[in-house]
């Protein structure tokens, strides 16, 4: 994809990403203040987990979740393990993805797309191969190819390469395909985990996994 290709592809998922995410945003006001105050209720205040993560060419912004775990510290003071500060609220708010609705306003922001790969942790930069450094070249998605295709109980190898290989092929109609699975994906809970633990496990550069 040529230079000029790339940037009229850009701008097409731009408008894409504001008319959905303004909308949703409208739409969603509602269960967003609900959740909001059950949030406060059930795990507390801040609402809202804040985490700086790399976008677009690696430019590092601030994420934006409902927050799904507690801030309960053990007798050193230190957090408890996430499966110990992971409630049953917390739960249904990642298996239903509520938790990403404050992603939205990423998008608005130009932060994120609808559709791209999942924004990951700032410490994982360095521990990427060229190939898999390419999924920094589009805006990262609160919805992706790898999420409609497994989601966490994907291997990381598998999920860097479906990333990767979205970065090559994506279009107006392949975000829509994502989208309209997703729906289907949320509908059926899919792959919310990898088997045995909380969300996906700690990547290490090498293909393999730190449980």
């Amino acid at each position: 994809m040529t230079t000029r290709e790339a940037n009229r592809v850009y701008r097409s998922k731009r408008l894409f990403d504001l008319c959905i995410a303004v909308s949703a945003v409208i739409l969603a006001a509602p269960i967003m203040l609900l959740t909001s105050i059950l949030v406060a209720c059930f795990l507390g205040r801040p609402v809202l987990f804040r985490q700086r993560r790399p976008g677009r060419n690696a430019t590092i912004f601030t994420l934006l979740k409902f927050r799904t775990m507690t801030e309960e510290v053990g007798e050193d003071g230190e957090l408890l393990p996430d499966n110990e500060r992971l409630t049953s609220f917390g739960r249904f708010l990642r298996s239903s993805s509520l938790d990403e609705l404050p992603g939205l306003i990423n998008v608005i922001r130009g932060e994120m797309s609808i559709v791209g790969p999942r924004p990951l942790l700032a410490r994982y930069l360095g521990r990427y191969s060229v190939a898999q450094m390419r999924r920094h070249k589009v805006n990262p998605g609160i919805t992706g190819w790898a999420q409609v295709n497994g989601r966490n109980a994907l291997g990381w190898d598998q999920k860097l390469a479906m990333d990767v290989w979205y970065v090559d092929h994506q279009s107006f109609w392949l975000d829509a395909k994502i989208v309209a699975l997703t729906i289907w994906t949320l509908l059926t809970r899919r792959g919310i985990d990898e088997p045995g633990q909380i969300g996906s496990s700690e990547f290490l550069g090498d293909g393999g996994a730190h449980l």
